[in-house]
């Protein structure tokens, strides 16, 4: 027995030794913990590992985390192998059809919490390319007497976010639908979210292999400027925003500028943005006129 081959190992502790040294020698960075998370998922149970580092674990048991290992170090990301991902403290399937949710997302809710402190109003929100139904699920969580309408383009995507919404128990407030964006919904909502595809074509190749290879293309690729989603948006939101309407957009950096002169060309004004955690300009704020 080695303690550098886990699938010959038999203890927890051992396997995640064994797991880290070889996540660390691939130059993963955080092995330990992606070892832990894999580990975790190898052995059906949730929650932490920590006190059970004696316990044995099965062959079949080791033969899955050698599996999940192996995944991990040929650049599959954790959450695409888990199934899953986290994001305002929510747990949500993934797909192959569905954006992996990314903790830059989160500063649209914030801003959302920050613009409408009143938790009880009955809202009315819509999700344009919903994939996972992350914002829309996360903005019910925080407004018990909201509802909401989910889109996305993809039928699987609006399964997913169907399944999601059904997990976290919103699927009474929250209705997925497939669209392209607006077309098969009507207005007027209180609150519009987006994080629509804004890579530039040019940009794909260069992208890491993490998200190239496992986020689907349709989710990434914003056309050769990386802004044909928001002339797709501004487009319809003067007719989806009610009177006083707020619109959060996601976007890449550096794409703030030109994002408002397309929604001040529909009759939209823009009124601020905000910073992702990196202090990164990612969210757009726009209302009616």
């Amino acid at each position: 027995m080695t303690q550098n081959d886990p699938d010959k190992t038999e203890t927890i502790g051992a396997l995640l030794q064994a797991a880290t040294q070889r996540l660390t020698a691939e130059g993963n960075d955080s092995p330990r913990l992606d070892a832990r998370l894999l580990l975790a998922h190898a052995l059906g149970v949730e929650g932490r590992l920590h006190g059970r580092e004696d316990d044995s674990v099965t062959a079949e048991e080791r033969t899955f985390f050698g599996a999940f290992l192996a995944r991990r170090i040929g650049g599959e990301p954790v959450s695409r192998i888990l199934g899953s991902r986290e994001f305002w403290s929510l747990e949500f399937d993934l797909s192959p059809a569905t954006l992996d949710p990314r903790p830059d997302s989160e500063t649209l809710i914030d801003a959302l919490l920050e613009l409408h402190p009143d938790r009880d109003r009955a809202y009315r929100i819509l999700d344009l390319g919903t994939g996972t139904g992350c914002l829309l699920l996360a903005a019910l969580s925080e407004f018990p007497n909201a509802e909401g309408v989910g889109v996305d383009i993809d039928a699987d995507c609006v399964q997913v976010a169907r399944q999601n919404a059904e997990k976290l128990s919103l699927s009474s407030r929250a209705r997925m639908i497939r669209s392209r964006w607006a077309d098969n919904v009507n207005g007027p909502f209180d609150i519009v979210l987006s994080n629509p595809p804004y890579i530039p074509t040019p940009d794909i190749a260069s992208l890491q292999s993490e998200v190239k290879i496992h986020d689907p293309m349709q989710a990434l690729d914003g056309g050769p400027d990386g802004l044909t989603a928001y002339r797709n948006i501004a487009e319809c939101l003067p007719s989806l925003l009610g009177e006083d309407g707020l619109a959060a957009l996601e976007f890449g950096e550096g794409q703030g500028p030109a994002i408002s002169r397309i929604v001040e060309a529909s009759g939209l004004i823009v009124e601020g943005f905000r910073n992702d955690l990196a202090g990164i300009e990612r969210c757009i704020l726009v209302r009616r006129t």
